[in-house]
C-alpha cells in the first residue's frame, strides 16, 4: 500500500475526492464494452430455450378456400329417358379445408439432447467471457485514474518547476547587472527555463489525453482524485500460490474449457446423423364443400401418423460433418492447453512487475531525498560564489526529473497489484468488496430457459 508519496502529497483531501472504488463503480455500471458483453451473454442463454425446442411439438393450422368450376360427363345405362347413355352434370364449387397438425419428434439419433447440452455448455463459455471482460474494464479502469491522477501530479510538478526556473532567471540576471555572473549564465537560465516550459506543455498534453481515457473508460467526468493503494491482500502472498490460482480461477481458462465441451457435444450432434429419425403425426382436417363432386356437403379426417426414417446415404456429407467436428474438438482442446500457458505468462510477468515497482519505490523515495539535500547544498554554495548557475540548474532539473520517477513509481506499484489481481482471475467486484449490486447472469438464464411463448425480453423489450 502506498502510505505517503508525491502522490499523495498532491492528491486532494479524501474526504471531497474520487476515489478508485468508487470509479471502478462507475465503469462497472457505465462502461459500454461491459454492457455489450452483458447482452452477448444474454443472447448465449437463448440458444437452450432454442435446442430444447426440439423436445416440444410442433403445431400449425391451416386455412385455404376454394372456387372452381366443374363440368363432368359420366357413362350411364341407356334408358328411354335417356337413350344416349350418358349425363353430363356442371356448376361452381366452393370448398374451405381447415387443418391442425401436431408433430412430435420421438427420436433424432439424440440430437436433441447433445443440442440442449451444447447450448450449456455455451452459456458457461459466455458467462466466463463476460466474468474475463470484467477483469479487462476494471484493470482499465484503475489504470486510467492512476494515469490521471500520475499526470496531475506531474503536471503540478512541472509548473512549480517552471515557477523556480522563472525565478532563478530572475536571480541570474540581477546578478548579471551587478557583474556577479556572465552573460552565459543568463542564456543557460533562459534555455533552462523554455526547456521547463515545453515540458509543462507535454505534461498538460498529457494530463488532458489521461483526462479523456478516463472519461470513456469509467463513463463520467473525472473530479478531484484521492490518491491509490494497492490491493495486494487479495492476491496470494507467493508466486506459485498465483499461478495455482490463475490455473483453477482465471476466466480465460474457463472459457476454454466450455468451448472443449461445446466441441465434443458438436461431434455427438454430427454422429446423430447416422442414426434413424422417429416421428410422430397427428392431424384434424374438416372441409366444407368438394372439389371433387357436387353432392358432398362437408368431411372430417382425424389421423395419425408415424414415420420412421432411416438415412442410408446422402452423398458423404455426414461423414465429412463428423470429421470437421472432430478436428475443431482437436483445436479446442489445444486452444484450452493454450490459455493455460498465456495464462501462467501473464501471472509470471505482473508479479515481476509488482516486485520491479515495489523496489522502485524505495529506489525513488532515497532519490528524491538525496537530490533535495544536493540541490539545498549547491545552491548554498552558488552564493558563495563555489558553484555556477549551471550547477544550480542542473541539481534543479535533477529534482523533478527524481520526482516524476517517484509518481511514476507510485502509479506503477497500484496498477501492478491490480495487474496481478487480475491475472489470476480474482479482480472482480466480489474480491474488491465494491459498493455495488453485482450483476448476476444466472438470473436472465433462468427467466428465459423454459419460455415456451412470448417475444418480450425480461425487461420488456
Amino acid at each position: 500500500m502506498v502510505a505517503a508519496g508525491l502522490l499523495t502529497a498532491l492528491a486532494v483531501r479524501a474526504g471531497a475526492a474520487d476515489t478508485v472504488p468508487g470509479a471502478l463503480v462507475q465503469a462497472y455500471k457505465n462502461n459500454p464494452q461491459l454492457n455489450a458483453q452483458r447482452a452477448a451473454a444474454r443472447a448465449v442463454d437463448e440458444s437452450v430455450a432454442i435446442a430444447l425446442g426440439g423436445y416440444r411439438p410442433r403445431v400449425t393450422a391451416t386455412a385455404s378456400l376454394t372456387e372452381l368450376r366443374l363440368e363432368t360427363l359420366t357413362r350411364v345405362p341407356a334408358t328411354a329417358a335417356v337413350p344416349t347413355g350418358k349425363a353430363a352434370a356442371a356448376g361452381d364449387l366452393l370448398a374451405q379445408n381447415y387443418a391442425l397438425t401436431a408433430t412430435q419428434t420421438l427420436f433424432n439419433g439424440f440430437q436433441t439432447g447433445n443440442r440442449t447440452r451444447q447450448a450449456e455448455a455455451q452459456v458457461f463459455a459466455a458467462r466466463e467471457t463476460l466474468r474475463n471482460t470484467e477483469q479487462t474494464v476494471l484493470l482499465n479502469a484503475v489504470t486510467a485514474y492512476m494515469n490521471l491522477l500520475r499526470d496531475t501530479a506531474i503536471l503540478e510538478l512541472q509548473r512549480s518547476n517552471v515557477n523556480v526556473l522563472e525565478a532563478t532567471l530572475r536571480q541570474t540576471r540581477d546578478r548579471f547587472n551587478v557583474g556577479e555572473v556572465t552573460r552565459t549564465d543568463v542564456a543557460q537560465a533562459e534555455s533552462r527555463l523554455a526547456g521547463g516550459r515545453s515540458q509543462m506543455l507535454g505534461a498538460e498534453s498529457n494530463y488532458v489525453t489521461s483526462k479523456a481515457t478516463y472519461r470513456q473508460v469509467i463513463g463520467v467526468e473525472p473530479g478531484k482524485l484521492a490518491p491509490g493503494t494497492s490491493v495486494d491482500r487479495f492476491s496470494p502472498p507467493t508466486l506459485p500460490g498465483a499461478l495455482r490460482r490463475g490455473d483453477t480461477e482465471h476466466p480465460a481458462i474457463g472459457t476454454a474449457a466450455f468451448n472443449v465441451d461445446a466441441a465434443q457435444f458438436q461431434v455427438k450432434i454430427a454422429e446423430g446423423a447416422l442414426y434413424p429419425t422417429l416421428t410422430l403425426q397427428g392431424q384434424l382436417q374438416k372441409t366444407f364443400g368438394s372439389t371433387t363432386n357436387f353432392t358432398t356437403l362437408q368431411t372430417f379426417t382425424p389421423s395419425v401418423t408415424a414415420q420412421l426414417s432411416v438415412p442410408i446415404y446422402q452423398g458423404g456429407v455426414e461423414y465429412a460433418t463428423i470429421r470437421q467436428a472432430k478436428e475443431t474438438l482437436g483445436q479446442r482442446r489445444i486452444d484450452l492447453d493454450t490459455a493455460r500457458e498465456q495464462v501462467q505468462q501473464t501471472v509470471v510477468q505482473a508479479w515481476g512487475q509488482l516486485q520491479a515497482a515495489k523496489a522502485q519505490i524505495e529506489a525513488t523515495k532515497a532519490q528524491v531525498a538525496a537530490t533535495e539535500i544536493a540541490l539545498n547544498g549547491v545552491r548554498e554554495e552558488a552564493r558563495v560564489g563555489q558553484r555556477t548557475t549551471l550547477d544550480v540548474l542542473n541539481a534543479q532539473q535533477d529534482l523533478v526529473n527524481a520526482r516524476v520517477a517517484m509518481v511514476t513509481a507510485e502509479r506503477d506499484r497500484v496498477v501492478a497489484s491490480y495487474t496481478v489481481l487480475a491475472a489470476t482471475g480474482a479482480l472482480s467486484p466480489q474480491v474488491l468488496k465494491l459498493p455495488i449490486e453485482n450483476y448476476d447472469p444466472v438470473v436472465h438464464y433462468q427467466q428465459v430457459r423454459d419460455v415456451w411463448f412470448g417475444v418480450r425480453t425480461p425487461d420488456g423489450r
